[in-house]
């Protein structure tokens, strides 16, 4: 199986980056509102060390833990102080800090996180909120990546970039600090979240919140929704608590406040759920893999409930044997609905395909990719999980689409896909059956 002639990767390659950190409580395992007697023993003994330094010794700490962080963080004095606040109800024995003192108690339960140091990986991409100056014809994208640090401990991350007419792909920089959410408001499993206006958004880092999101927030599939003439960006991802996971709705308009939320449903209680970027027959439509190996429609008159729906494709070639599941969203083409999926063949090895599905009646399968469109080079192949390509999502660009993907689950990079060549070999697929 060789890659089609159709499909251009390009020479763009987003890898794990250690040297970008954020800050996080220092607390082994719990939080401080589960501190034992013990640990609360322990946290005072080291707040009555702090308090035996005279008034002079106490600055020169402080001044020195700044210099030595102080340009790796925003606001960081801040950050400290916010510390001491969510550590008060430990130390009820030394109520009165001043306000270095109070700094530096803080510091001593922070630790930095390097949010993506093994792996940058899972991209979906759709386009930016915010096209002021974007040259005639290009267009400006985010990219959102899953991120993993020490722990396999999974965030998530954003990239820029820009399209440009003759489409060629560039993807800015990564932001040199990188900043984490700020919580607004939690009403029961819902939970808000937003970020400074003045931070870039490649700085902005979603970092698990709740319980069931513990070990990560993995695989959102963005997908740029319309509805009335309104775009908002829903993203599906998986939340996972080291144990158990599910699937949960991220929702924003403008990447700087966001909401999350479970999707309750039989449908919901798996991994792997794309919604359609615009209701289907008056009704919001759903890819979801609630049996671990195929793909089916679900429809919902709400949002954040999923019954089950229709098997709709299920493994059938050698190389998806193993199981299938979806790519992304899906994307609308005049042919049809475009579903990029991913098939596990032999020795647990990941392909990229596609389906076609009718516009009116997404249940009927019109085209289908009968051997990969990509699978891992032979060079691509080591990394943190070997023999693995993957994406979350592609856009349509003019006559191509472009699809970010990951390797090994390790780094990401993007590919283009002319459509009238793609569309041509899905229906010769579904035609050689």
């Amino acid at each position: 199986m060789t890659t089609p002639t159709f499909f251009n990767r390009q020479a763009l390659h987003l890898r794990p980056d250690p040297s970008r950190v954020v800050v996080r409580p220092f607390r082994p395992a719990v939080e401080p509102r589960d501190y034992t007697p013990l640990d609360k023993t322990r946290a005072n003994h080291l707040v009555h060390r702090l308090l035996s330094l005279n008034e002079a010794e106490v600055a020169v700490l402080l001044a020195e833990t700044l210099a030595n962080f102080d340009d790796r963080h925003r606001n960081l004095p801040e950050i400290f102080e916010q510390r001491a606040a969510e550590m008060e109800h430990i130390f009820a024995g030394h109520s009165l800090f001043s306000a270095a003192q109070r700094q530096l108690v803080g510091a001593y339960f922070l630790h930095e996180y390097s949010f993506e140091s093994a792996a940058l990986f899972n991209p979906s991409i759709v386009p930016h909120p915010d096209q002021t100056g974007v040259a005639p014809g290009a267009l400006r994208f985010i990219l959102s990546l899953r991120a993993v640090g020490e722990g396999h401990v999974s965030s998530l991350t954003f990239r820029t970039g820009t399209i440009a007419a003759d489409g060629a792909i560039t993807v800015d920089p990564p932001a040199r600090l990188a900043t984490l959410q700020t919580i607004t408001a939690r009403v029961g499993d819902r939970v808000d979240v937003t970020f400074s206006a003045d931070t870039a958004l490649g700085e902005r880092v979603i970092f698990p919140i709740t319980e069931a999101q513990s070990n990560g927030i993995e695989d959102a599939r963005f997908v740029a929704f319309t509805e009335k003439d309104q775009t908002t960006y829903y993203a599906t991802y998986t939340a996972y608590d080291g144990r158990a996971i599910r699937s949960e709705l991220l929702e924003t308009r403008d990447f700087v406040s966001f909401r999350l939320v479970p999707l309750k449903g039989a449908a919901a209680r798996n991994k792997g759920m794309a919604l359609f970027p615009r209701k289907i027959n008056g009704r919001y439509a759903m890819i979801a893999r609630y049996d671990n190996e195929s793909l089916h429609l679900v429809y919902s008159e709400n949002l954040h409930e999923w019954s089950l729906g229709k098997a709709i494709l299920k493994p059938e070639y050698p190389w998806e044997f193993v199981q299938i599941g979806n790519c992304g969203s899906p994307i609308e083409l005049d042919e049809g609905w475009l579903v990029f999926t991913h098939g596990v063949g032999p020795v647990r090895h990941y392909s990229i395909g596609a389906v076609l599905l009718d516009k009116d009646d997404p249940t009927k399968v019109i085209g289908r990719s009968r051997v990969p469109l990509v699978q891992p080079e032979p060079s691509e192949r080591e990394g943190y999980v070997p023999n693995v390509v993957y994406s979350c999502g592609a856009i349509r660009f003019n006559d191509l689409i472009i699809l970010p993907y990951a390797i090994s689950d390790t780094f990401s990079t993007v590919a283009t896909v002319r459509i009238d060549k793609l569309v041509a070999i899905l229906r010769q697929g579904l035609e050689a059956e």
